[in-house]
C-alpha cells in the first residue's frame, strides 16, 4: 500500500505580470493539485495617477481624498489577486487570495507570510530573457534573501524544452557536501518525492564531497564534473546549468549560507550565480537556521 504524497503548500508572489502569470503555470507542472495562496502586496496610493486626478477633483478635503485613493487601492488590488486566482485553479490548483497593504519591505513581509501560513515553499516569476538577471534589487530579490522558507524563482519565458521537462525531469542540487547541500537535497527530496536526484560536484578545486546521505531515499545520483572551473562561483553555476540541460532537468536546487544576523541573510555566491545563470527554475533552500516570525518583524 503506498502512501499519497502531502500536498505542496505554495505562497505565490504575484503582480498580475507575464512573470507571475508564468510562474503559475509553471508551479502548477512541478506541483499538480497544490494548494497556493495567491499573494498581492499593494502599497498606498496604489491608484493610477489619472484615477487620483478623479479623485481629487471630486474631493473637497485631504482626509477624504486619502481614503478613496486607499479604497481604490485596495479594491484594485484584490482584482489582481483574483484574475491570479483564476489563473491558479484553471491550472488545477486550490488557490486563495491573500492581499496585504504593506508600506515597505514587500519581501520581508513574503517571508513572514510564508510562516505565517506554514508554507513548503515561496513561488516568484522572474523578468528578463536572462534568468534571474532582472532579479536583483527587486521584491523577489529580498524574498530570496530573507525567506526563511525554500523559494523556487522561475525565469520567464521558457523554452519549449524547458517547459517540457517540467512535469517529470529530474531535479539537479548543487553538491559539496556541505550543511548547506545537505539542505537542498533534502528540500529537494521532500518537494519532489518521486523524482530523480543529481548531485552534482562541480568545483575540481575543492576537497572531495561527501557521499551520497543516507536518508535522502529514492533514487539519487551523485555526479563529478571535470573542468576548468577553478573553484569560480560564476564557472561553478555555469557547469550546474549546462548539465541541468544536459539532462533535461525541470529544477535546479541550491543551498544558501546561513545567517550570522537576522539581516544578514546571504545567499552563497554559488546560488547567487545559479539564479544569475540559469534559463529553467531554480530553487533556493535557506540555511536551516532561519528566523522567527517575530526576528522578520524587527
Amino acid at each position: 500500500m503506498t502512501t499519497a504524497p502531502e500536498q505542496i503548500r505554495i505562497l505565490v508572489g504575484y503582480d498580475g505580470s507575464p512573470h507571475a502569470s508564468a510562474a503559475i503555470d509553471a508551479g502548477s507542472a512541478l506541483f499538480p493539485e497544490a494548494h497556493a495562496w495567491i499573494t498581492h502586496l499593494w502599497t498606498p496610493p496604489f491608484a493610477s495617477e489619472p484615477l487620483r486626478r478623479r479623485l481629487w477633483t471630486g474631493t473637497r478635503h485631504i482626509d477624504e481624498f486619502v481614503e478613496a485613493v486607499e479604497r481604490e487601492g485596495e479594491r484594485e488590488a484584490g482584482r489582481l489577486a483574483a484574475n491570479g486566482v483564476t489563473l491558479a485553479r484553471a491550472a488545477g490548483w486550490a488557490a486563495e487570495p491573500l492581499v496585504r497593504r504593506v508600506y515597505s519591505g514587500e519581501g520581508l513581509q513574503l517571508g513572514q507570510l510564508a510562516l505565517e501560513f506554514d508554507t513548503d515553499l515561496i513561488l516568484l516569476g522572474s523578468r528578463g530573457l536572462g534568468g534571474a538577471k532582472a532579479l536583483l534589487g527587486s521584491v523577489s530579490d529580498m524574498a530570496v534573501h530573507y525567506t526563511p522558507r525554500p523559494a523556487l524563482v522561475v525565469a520567464h519565458p521558457l523554452l519549449l524544452v524547458e517547459a517540457a521537462a517540467l512535469p517529470d525531469g529530474p531535479v539537479v542540487v548543487g553538491w559539496d557536501g556541505s550543511a548547506g547541500a545537505r539542505h537542498a537535497c533534502a528540500a529537494a527530496r521532500r518537494l519532489f518525492p518521486a523524482r530523480e536526484l543529481l548531485l552534482v560536484s562541480a568545483d575540481p578545486t575543492g576537497p572531495e564531497p561527501a557521499g551520497v546521505p543516507e536518508d535522502v531515499g529514492g533514487k539519487v545520483t551523485l555526479v563529478h564534473l571535470d573542468g576548468p572551473h577553478r573553484g569560480s562561483s560564476s564557472a561553478v553555476a555555469e557547469a550546474l546549468v549546462t548539465y541541468a540541460r544536459t539532462q533535461a532537468a525541470a529544477v535546479i536546487a541550491v543551498g544558501s549560507r546561513g545567517r550570522s544576523a537576522v539581516r544578514e541573510i546571504l545567499l552563497g555566491s554559488v546560488a547567487m550565480a545559479t539564479l544569475h545563470h540559469s534559463h529553467r527554475p531554480v530553487l533556493v533552500v535557506p540555511h536551516e537556521d532561519v528566523p522567527t516570525v517575530e526576528d522578520l518583524r524587527l
